[in-house]
């Protein structure tokens, strides 16, 4: 099986959590499929620690309860063991509607799971670049590239000069007229992606807060040059047959950024929506 998403934040943490939390931590780490059955009774009796530092531990990983600890595992779990996005799907006599129901069930999991993977301070720094910033720049390629147009068209409708390319080289251009305060939202999931990562190191020298939309990993050239990082779970294999659960993913962090600088913006958006909408209606008779 995968890493979970979950556990690599657990590894991450690894420095920070007390001795007894860290007993906690290890147990989790080598028993993650038993612990979605167990209790913190359980937990602490196995590891070797308090049941107060199990629900310790919890906080100091920002799940905030055992409860939602289990939740999350079991949501990764079932991803994981789904597979419904790599090659061995062809092994499985599914009919059409059990792939839907898989589908369905798999990224609304995903979905669920950005909630262990996303920083709550992060997001609120985010928030405030997407403000302040004249210029919002996206971009992201192949699946990504998706996830990049639909935030482009997002933040045009709030007023912004949003842009993105498919194009590297039409990149280059856009990424020249940035200024500080301006911002690029650089979209990938594994956080490799070169052509990502040059644009991203360009837009640096311009001075750019930098957005990056991937998975949790601070191994990843993407997470170490990002300014702000907007982590998802890492819930698809390398070897797939498309960008599905992490498409939706991607596009569940778009669209709460586009609703908190909605938020944000109050009143002001108001009649430049209601003037758009009117259009609209306008050329459909």
């Amino acid at each position: 099986m995968k890493q979970l998403s979950i556990l690599s934040k657990i590894q991450n943490h690894m420095e920070r959590f007390s001795p007894a939390e860290k007993k906690v931590a290890m147990y989790i780490m080598e028993h993650a499929e038993l612990v979605p059955n167990m209790t913190t009774k359980d937990i602490s009796k196995n590891a070797g620690a308090s049941e107060a530092s199990v629900v310790r531990f919890c906080k100091t990983i920002g799940i905030g309860s055992f409860k939602a600890l289990k939740l999350t595992l079991v949501r990764e779990l079932t991803i994981a063991d789904m597979n419904i996005n790599d090659f061995s799907i062809i092994e499985k006599k599914d009919t059409p509607f059990d792939l839907f129901n898989k589908v369905t069930y798999v990224n609304k999991a995903a979905v669920e799971s950005t909630t262990a993977t996303i920083d709550r301070k992060e997001l609120e720094k985010a928030a405030e670049a997407m403000v302040k910033a004249k210029k919002i720049l996206f971009y992201g390629v192949g699946g990504s590239a998706a996830s990049a147009l639909d935030a482009c068209y997002k933040f045009t409708k709030l007023g912004y000069v949003s842009m993105m390319s498919h194009d590297f080289h039409m990149m280059i251009p856009l990424i020249t007229n940035l200024e500080p305060n301006d911002v690029l939202v650089a979209i990938s999931t594994s956080g490799r992606t070169k052509d990502v990562l040059e644009i991203v190191q360009f837009a640096k020298k311009k001075s750019a807060t930098v957005i990056a939309i991937t998975k949790l990993d601070p191994s990843s050239p993407l997470y170490k040059e990002a300014d702000i990082k907007l982590c998802v779970p890492d819930v698809e294999q390398d070897h797939r047959i498309g960008s599905m659960a992490s498409r939706m993913t991607q596009l569940n962090i778009i669209d709460a950024l586009y609703l908190i600088t909605f938020h944000q913006m109050g009143s002001s958006v108001i009649e430049k929506f209601h003037e758009a909408r009117e259009e609209v209606v306008r050329l459909r008779r």
